[in-house]
């Protein structure tokens, strides 16, 4: 046999063999009538019933199929149909929301706004290395909100660090630089500088020189109009660079007095040793309902230069009382800033005050300062009561950090999304009834690969793949498919799953691909996708790694259907196809 020479045909013959996903032929056969290909009838009805596409069957045979005959006939072929099914076309992720897709003409508070903490560290809190890349870095993934801590530095330099910790320094004039060369170039729309100012009147000098020269006409300074009820648009701030920060009242000449704002210092006061040694961390524990009320010491004080204060303008830094006080109080250009207790205390407390309160002021949120390890905080126990910027920690990947890229990945990743609707309206009522429900079918994976790292079984790969939804309470759920053993190249799940959604506004899917192994699952990949932007049909799903790189090759194949009952309750089917896992 050795001898014998393979003709073309027969390579070809074994070639298209060994390549043919059966699931595909499957659906080509289903939708043809028992023929070989769809002709345009056929691939007419396929389009219109699963992909919700109409009048592009020609198009669409002009572009894949490979053969000739299949062009000149206006018929699809199982390779040309393979191709349309694996193309970009078929992603799971609706194209219109790769670029700005939503009116970016309200107040800058009807948004959520990606937000980062701590952002020049690229490690944990305490004692991590601090660099100019974890700028760069959250600007590259669009994010809005970066934070600079600025204390008194040698030689009349001041520098950028975690205060109270064991962090290394950066100078802050070459932060500056990094955010002013970098601050525009995943989106064109504001970006609020956080600044926590911690420097002496002397140094404070130095960082209005050094944000004047280097960030000059980027700075808003447009002080807003004491009648005005709303912040300006994203659409009016266009590449603005807004400070966040502390600002003194009317008719101070050159300095005054103000409270200071140190998150650093929290995380010092609570990690205060009791009597017997341990360290005391009841008054920062993330069970909001066990908390009791934090005691009510007053702020500290410190000078801020009115040079300084003059350059805060849209985002001024105030102290959060109650929401009665701030709804008496509080002006639409002034931001209060919320560990992350307090704002889940609040959210379960009062929480169509918050929502209230958030339709008219920005809330920041920033994370417990008992999480030294960087970890981060789910961002959706926030967004449902309209916190428009939920700090994260962009140098921790996982679960909270994968649905964060997911938010901001709509609407052109340009760091901006629109609030729900009720989230807006001066008078919204929220009916529980009516939902939205979606059935998921998990078809197949293609070419997924080992876990990173794992060497215990070898090349053998047991995928099975758990669909997760994230949104408000009541949409909370996940479902998981059989374990497909020893195939990581083309294992068949074939299973569906139904959905009912009450917010799909704020509800998320999320795909992950586990590794079954009795010493403990391991990690393959996996997407998460806000709901509004799935798109219903035959759809590929490309995997990403645990820090969000996309997986070579490495996807699932779904079926989505969307049905809204009742006006506004959506259900979504997911049926699971196969995954394809890299080598």
């Amino acid at each position: 046999i050795r001898n014998e020479r393979v003709s073309r045909a027969d390579f070809i013959q074994v070639f298209h063999d060994f390549c043919t996903r059966p699931e595909i032929y499957f659906l080509l056969v289903q939708f043809s009538s028992n023929k070989e290909y769809l002709d345009t009838k056929d691939l007419c009805r396929f389009l219109e019933a699963e992909q919700g596409m109409a009048h592009v069957a020609l198009k669409l045979i002009q572009a894949h199929e490979p053969s000739a005959q299949g062009r000149q006939q206006a018929f699809l072929s199982l390779d040309g149909f393979s191709s349309y099914l694996t193309s970009p076309e078929c992603h799971l992720f609706d194209r219109d929301h790769k670029l700005v897709c939503q009116d970016m003409s309200q107040p800058l508070s009807h948004y959520f706004i990606s937000a980062s903490h701590n952002t020049y560290l690229i490690e944990d809190q305490y004692r991590g290395p601090s660099d100019l890349s974890g700028y760069i870095r959250a600007l590259r993934m669009g994010c809005r909100c970066v934070e600079v801590d600025v204390w008194d530095g040698d030689g009349d330099e001041p520098l950028v660090c975690a205060g109270h910790t064991l962090s290394p320094p950066l100078v802050f004039h070459c932060v500056l630089e990094a955010i002013g060369r970098f601050a525009f170039v995943s989106s064109d729309y504001p970006l609020i500088l956080c600044l926590e100012n911690h420097c002496s009147l002397r140094q404070q000098k130095v960082m209005v020189g050094h944000l004047l020269r280097i960030l000059g006409d980027k700075l808003y300074r447009d002080e807003p109009k004491e009648g005005d009820m709303y912040l300006p648009s994203p659409q009016a701030l266009k590449h603005r660079i807004l400070l966040k920060g502390k600002k003194l009242g009317l008719g101070v000449a050159e300095e005054g007095e103000v409270s200071e704002e140190d998150e650093g210092a929290d995380m010092v006061a609570k990690m205060k040793v009791t009597n017997n040694g341990e360290k005391e961390q009841k008054n920062v524990s993330l069970n909001v309902s066990a908390q009791a009320s934090p005691q009510k010491t007053p702020p500290r004080k410190f000078r801020l230069l009115k040079e300084l204060s003059d350059l805060v303008t849209l985002c001024s830094s105030v102290h959060f009382v109650d929401f009665q006080t701030s709804s008496r109080t509080q002006k639409p250009w002034e931001m209060c800033s919320l560990h992350e207790a307090l704002a889940l205390r609040l959210a379960g407390e009062n929480p169509g005050d918050f929502v209230n309160h958030n339709k008219h002021y920005l809330t920041r949120v920033y994370p417990s300062p008992m999480r030294v390890d960087s970890s981060n905080m789910n961002p959706l126990d926030l967004w449902k009561c309209g916190c428009q910027l939920v700090a994260m920690n962009f140098q921790t990947a996982g679960l909270m950090m994968d649905l964060v890229a997911a938010w901001f990945r709509q609407n052109g990743n340009c760091g901006y999304v629109l609030r729900p609707e009720i989230m807006r309206q001066e008078v919204s009522y929220f009916i529980v009834m009516l939902c939205v429900t979606g059935l998921e079918q998990v078809i197949s994976g293609q070419n997924l690969p080992k876990p990173k790292g794992s060497g215990a079984k070898g090349d053998v790969v047991d995928p099975y793949v758990y669909v997760e939804v994230h949104g408000i309470p009541a949409d909370c759920t996940e479902r998981r498919t059989r374990t497909v053993t020893h195939n990581g190249d083309n294992p068949i799940f074939d299973e569906s799953f139904d959905f009912q959604i009450n917010l799909p506004e704020l509800a998320m899917v999320r795909f992950v691909v586990l590794d079954d192994h009795f010493i403990g699952d391991e990690f393959i990949g996996q997407y998460t996708i806000p709901l509004e932007c799935l798109l219903p049909g035959y759809r590929h799903v490309p995997l990403q790694s645990l820090t969000g790189e996309e997986l070579p090759h490495a996807c699932l194949f779904v079926h989505v259907a969307l049905t809204n009952r009742n006006g506004d309750r959506w259900y979504v089917h997911l049926w699971i196809l196969t995954p394809q896992l890299p080598c």
